[in-house]
């Protein structure tokens, strides 16, 4: 006789399976061009995998330091210097972390008590809310403005307390490829002086910006220095999120404070992988300087071949996603982003991503999908030839 099965109380009762798996899994099943969840399609560069390949041979199969080995550390102090004349201690204020998801966790479950208030840009990246929910804190939805998705100045000042313990930023901005300026940031740093709350800034797009836009860091500013945990990612620049390797920049205190969670989740991080990067980093043959000019390009590419198509494509200033508003389409204009989406998968054969998910209350009426363009040339051809042919197909009577 089979028993009951006992029952759950959950924690996160309203969440289901991430909408990124959910696409991606409906792309697998369907035979569709996955455009959704964002990863390449692509190799890393063939220099990162030689240095893996040796150091796979070279002993680095135990346990590194729980906040990453030293020589990748280094790097990335390095790193920091040269893109934003910013000088940190490797030891005291970086940690390696497992990707940044978990960096983002380990930040709030180490910053956010029960009752505290999280003030979230919506859209937003799907990780933050479980997380403050997990921490007993409460999220406060701000919902960015179009069509560059900017925050909202007057708003922001309106949300926030001396109930905020932490505000979340991400620039450039997944999904939406925005950008926070400095003044902006500028902003942002009075509001946490004044109120005293911390910053997690997620810039893990920071080496993919368009259009000669520079990337503004949130540890450039001098006022939010000190109130910022800067969380970036290697998977992204280089081609390479099944490696799942990022890390956080933070002063001391809240490095330390960081780290007593961090030991607990992941603890380390994959050893031969931080070897390989450091190696990497050291003579990295330009490929960070020439990234953004890299997606710069397939972004355009994939631009020329979507508009003719009837798309309205929504400016992307950085990132590796492109927003299309679809409302102009006849064959699409009736239907919801999540319906859309799954028609783009099971019926035209190209995966995308239904906005909606990423916001609290999304807006009524809002006609918007999200593109990933980090494909080969050829596939982003492909996924526009099949969505040319079957708008041709439902246009015809």
């Amino acid at each position: 006789m089979n028993q009951a099965e006992a029952s759950v109380s959950s924690k996160l009762p309203e969440l289901g399976t991430t909408i990124f798996t959910v696409m991606s899994k409906m792309a697998q099943d369907f035979g569709a061009i996955n455009l959704s969840q964002g990863f390449p399609d692509f190799e890393p560069p063939e220099r990162l995998l030689e240095a893996f390949r040796q150091r796979l041979s070279g002993g680095h199969h135990q346990y590194p330091p729980m906040h990453g080995v030293a020589a990748l550390r280094t790097q990335i102090q390095k790193k920091l210097e040269r893109f934003y004349q910013v000088t940190v201690d490797s030891e005291t204020e970086i940690t390696v972390t497992s990707g940044a998801t978990e960096a983002i966790f380990v930040t709030v479950q180490a910053l956010v008590h029960p009752g505290d208030e999280v003030v979230i840009f919506d859209p937003a990246f799907d990780a933050y809310a479980p997380a403050v929910a997990l921490a007993g804190g409460i999220a406060k939805h701000l919902q960015l403005t179009g069509p560059h998705f900017e925050v909202d100045e007057t708003a922001l000042e309106q949300v926030v307390s001396s109930r905020t313990r932490l505000l979340i930023i991400n620039s450039p901005h997944n999904p939406c490829g925005g950008l926070i300026n400095r003044e902006t940031l500028e902003h942002i740093a009075a509001l946490a002086n004044r109120f005293d709350f911390y910053v997690l800034s997620d810039e893990v797009y920071e080496h993919m910006v368009f259009d000669g836009h520079r990337h503004v860091s949130a540890i450039e500013i001098p006022a939010l220095r000190r109130r910022t945990l800067m969380i970036s990612s290697f998977g992204k620049t280089f081609h390479a999120t099944g490696w799942k390797v990022a890390y956080c920049v933070a002063p001391p205190n809240l490095t330390i404070e960081f780290r007593k969670v961090h030991q607990f989740v992941t603890f380390t991080t994959h050893t031969p992988c931080q070897w390989a990067i450091a190696d990497f980093l050291a003579n990295d043959g330009g490929h960070i300087a020439d990234l953004s000019k890299f997606y710069e390009r397939k972004r355009d590419l994939f631009n020329a071949l979507l508009s003719p198509l009837g798309f309205q494509l929504l400016p992307s200033q950085g990132t590796y996603f492109q927003l299309a508003d679809y409302s102009r389409i006849p064959a699409l204009a009736g239907l919801t982003d999540t319906a859309c989406a799954n028609t783009l998968t099971q019926d035209y054969g190209v995966a995308a991503i239904p906005i909606s998910v990423f916001y609290k209350t999304p807006p009524k009426n809002q006609r918007l999908i999200r593109f990933c363009f980090a494909k080969d040339d050829e596939t982003l051809k492909l996924a526009a030839e099949r969505l040319a042919l079957r708008l041709k197909d439902k246009a015809t009577p």
